[in-house]
């Protein structure tokens, strides 16, 4: 939903003094600075395919209920994203990913744009014909990707600094295997070697032949070992990108904008009010969350503060089952994770009373289900030790049935935070 009340120029007073202007938002159009002159860029709000209705807020946090309907339906929020990277939940069909109860899904845009191509997939009717899901889909913009496949490959890291490391990235580095420039990023393709440029132009094209209902801007998400600096000029560099996004869409897709700055208040707070006040159908929160992930919930507070209350807020990549209640508190309405999958490929099962690594021979004596409270269909008809062998036997059918019930058992996670918050207990 687009806030409809122009916001003034302020102009400045003052000799010689300029206060910086402030985008405008209305049905006519948007006001964006662009090489030193302002430019209308055509609202997206009179081609709007998604709207969001908020049913509550709660009194005790930034928590709130939301239905964010789509041309593929309704998703009632707080929600889950799951994870489909190549247009796949890894080792399910996409049958059974609507079974485990996932609202809707996130594909990622440099990976399909490298296989199949977006050529194919519009060929095959786009992303929900292609892969035969009839719910909602996202697609990130790559940028993700800048940083994973970039700072993130050459030290070894994840957005979340895990242990303290002597590395830094500071204001001129650039990461060995892509170069980041003023019009986009030089991927090396991880499957030929090939140079592969992106930029914002370049993946809002790519995401509208995937044709997700909502698409991201192109961003960099920053690493969390980047000094203020660098993330200070990337953040004004994705500043700069989603403004290109949004005069580069045409078609009616929801388009969400992504907020960066990192780990650092001032920036995020800037990145927030300014992103916020172009006319996104909803709103990214990106980046890393530096190497305390206690502050997470207060920097999406940050977020959260400055950006209009109205749109839907996505947080981008985070979402362990510890993480869930503090980020739907902080004011996320969904957020996407690639832990329930990656887990259960690697022998993991989440359950009411703690984690379960079937890699443990222990297991093979046990009779028991995975969770003696899920109602997924894993726990009513197979018991550890068979899941147990079935892993310790490298059989691949372990890996469906672990990713089944781990959805399943976030997804039900999520239902019972947005039944609390409905109570008025969250």
């Amino acid at each position: 939903m687009i806030d409809e009340n122009p916001v003034t120029v302020n102009r400045g007073t003052g000799a010689g003094r300029r206060r910086r202007p402030r985008c405008q938002a209305h049905r006519f159009g948007v006001f964006l600075r662009n090489g030193g002159c302002l430019k209308l860029i055509p609202s997206i709000s009179a081609n709007m395919s998604i709207s969001f209705r908020i049913l509550k807020r709660s009194k005790r946090s930034r928590a709130r209920l939301g239905l964010l309907q789509t041309p593929h339906g309704e998703v009632e929020t707080p929600a889950l994203v799951g994870v489909a990277t190549q247009a796949s939940v890894k080792t399910l069909t996409s049958e059974a990913a609507l079974q485990t109860g996932s609202p809707l899904l996130i594909c990622n845009t440099l990976h399909l744009h490298l296989k199949p191509g977006e050529a194919a997939v519009k060929a095959g009717g786009g992303l929900h014909k292609f892969m035969n899901w009839p719910r909602p889909i996202m697609t990130d913009s790559g940028g993700y990707q800048v940083f994973s496949l970039g700072f993130g490959m050459d030290h070894g890291m994840g957005k979340i600094l895990k242990t303290k490391t002597g590395a830094r990235v500071s204001r001129y580095q650039q990461p060995k295997l892509l170069k980041i420039g003023e019009d986009g990023v030089t991927f090396t393709s991880y499957l030929d070697g090939r140079q592969i440029f992106m930029g914002p132009k370049e993946s809002i094209r790519i995401q509208e032949k995937l044709g997700a209902d909502i698409i991201f801007a192109f961003d960099e998400c920053t690493s969390p070992v980047a000094d203020h600096e660098y993330t200070a000029f990337s953040m004004e560099r994705t500043h700069r990108w989603a403004q290109v996004c949004l005069r580069t869409k045409r078609t009616g897709q929801a388009l969400y904008g992504v907020v960066q700055g990192g780990k650092f208040e001032d920036l995020r707070r800037r990145s927030a009010r300014f992103i916020g006040g172009l006319p996104f159908d909803g709103f990214g929160i990106g980046g890393e969350f530096g190497d305390d992930k206690k502050l997470m919930a207060r920097m999406i507070g940050w977020v959260v503060d400055e950006l209009p209350e109205a749109r839907p807020r996505h947080l981008l990549g985070i979402g362990h089952p510890e993480d869930i209640l503090p980020i739907v508190q902080a004011g996320a309405d969904t957020f996407d994770c690639t832990v329930p999958t990656h887990y259960a490929r690697h022998g993991t099962a989440f359950t009411s009373t703690g984690r379960l690594d079937l890699n443990q021979s222990r297991f093979l004596k046990d009779q028991g289900p995975l969770d003696r409270k899920c109602g997924c269909f894993v726990c009513g008809s197979y018991r550890r030790s068979y899941l147990c062998h079935l892993f310790r036997a490298k059989e691949a059918t372990v890996m469906s049935l672990l990713t089944f019930h781990n959805l399943h058992y976030f997804n039900e996670l999520v239902r019972r935070v947005r039944l609390e918050i409905k109570r008025g207990r969250i």
